[in-house]
């Protein structure tokens, strides 16, 4: 079981590190690399085609702008791929990353999450890894207890 981390540019990593952090809390393998789907398309191909055969389990894609990047790995790759709309410096207030992504044809889906939103994105592959590894799924139920406990101590310290 590992997620790929994969990015569109070296300045969409402070994004998309929040999706690794996760991944190491749930102690999932994670690999990490930049493939551009406007840069570097014969690499996308390659790792498109090609993620599957080499133990990865779900793809993790974020891009920012006009955001190709985790439409053109779904439309390639059998796996699942989760796609993380970056706000970039050359966005429209990341609506155009959103968007990008958002919109895929039918036949081609991209789970999206939250403008920035890597580390959803990293929870999202640790669930999905977790319904076929009771292992993974333990860590998502003691995760979850956790937020719920971290709210209600907030609750109660309101009232103190």
């Amino acid at each position: 079981m590992k997620v790929a981390i994969i990015m569109g540019s070296i300045s969409d990593m402070p994004v998309m590190q929040e999706a690794i952090n996760i991944l190491k809390e749930f102690n999932i393998e994670t690999e990490v690399d930049i493939v551009s789907a406007h840069r570097t398309p014969e690499k996308l191909f390659d790792f498109s085609k090609n993620a599957h055969n080499r133990g990865i389990s779900v793809i993790i894609a974020g891009a920012g702008g006009a955001a190709h990047l985790p439409g053109m790995v779904a439309s390639m790759s059998p796996l699942p791929v989760i796609g993380v709309p970056v706000k970039s410096s050359n966005s429209i207030d990341g609506w155009d990353s959103v968007l990008s992504i958002l919109q895929m044809p039918g036949g081609v889906p991209v789970a999206t999450v939250a403008l920035n939103g890597a580390k959803n994105a990293g929870i999202l592959a640790a669930q999905i890894i977790g319904s076929a590894n009771k292992e993974v799924l333990q860590k998502i139920v003691n995760y979850k207890e956790g937020l719920k406990q971290a709210v209600l101590k907030a609750s109660d310290d309101l009232k103190s």
